[in-house]
């Protein structure tokens, strides 16, 4: 076997161990989510109101750009632990934020609640609210490069609270831009945020920059 297929063998075990470590943030993150989204519910019925589409959407523009923080410190910091490189250690943050982690606020959510017969709206954020989103994600970028590189806790903590406002982010854009009517569906909406949240979270935090870090860095 030769030294490239290798180190590409123990870059991919690598990936694995982080992804199985991650999984349980993500299941529970979602499942908290789903709480916090009955709780308003129950609470909107309780006063007299059905519709939480204008509530869920100012909470969407909450969730949303500290979702990015996160993801950008997150992805950021993975990528400086193993590679220190300024600009290309922001650049893949902002790409693994904005661009990856968009699929999982905006995308999937859009997606699956069109799957499930309902009328989306397709809200893009960073496009719409360039104001609102950027200096969140300029603050991950900085706290990603100021990690210590001994604590390897910093980014299972991100990694973490990115994950959870993440599940808030993608709930909180289906019941804003379409889908109202969400108990009856709630396993769907369980099944596809977990989508939402693990595939381009995922990626974003632990794939996307580790595949692009130096082969020789990454250590069995």
């Amino acid at each position: 076997m030769s030294h490239h297929t290798i180190n590409e063998d123990r870059s991919f075990k690598h990936i694995l161990e982080e992804l199985r470590e991650h999984l349980p943030y993500s299941i529970f993150s979602v499942v908290v989510g789903i709480i916090i989204l009955g709780i308003l519910t129950f609470s909107a019925e309780v006063f007299g109101s059905k519709d939480i589409s204008g509530p869920s959407r100012e909470l969407f523009h909450v969730f949303h750009p500290i979702h990015l923080l996160f993801s950008a410190a997150a992805t950021t910091a993975m990528f400086w632990r193993y590679e220190k490189k300024v600009l290309k250690a922001i650049i893949i943050g902002f790409i693994g934020s904005v661009g990856i982690c968009g699929i999982s606020d905006i995308y999937i959510p859009y997606i699956s609640g069109s799957l499930m017969g309902v009328k989306m709206h397709l809200h893009v954020c960073i496009v719409e609210h360039p104001g609102l989103i950027m200096p969140f994600v300029v603050a991950g970028l900085f706290a990603g490069l100021m990690v210590p590189d001994t604590t390897r806790k910093s980014t299972i903590f991100s990694h973490a609270a990115h994950i959870l406002v993440s599940s808030m982010a993608s709930i909180f854009y289906l019941i804003s831009f379409g889908l109202t009517e969400w108990v009856h569906l709630v396993g769907l909406v369980f099944i596809y945020t977990v989508l939402a949240v693990m595939i381009p979270c995922c990626v974003s935090d632990i794939v996307f920059p580790l595949l692009l870090t130096k082969k020789s860095t990454i250590k069995k």
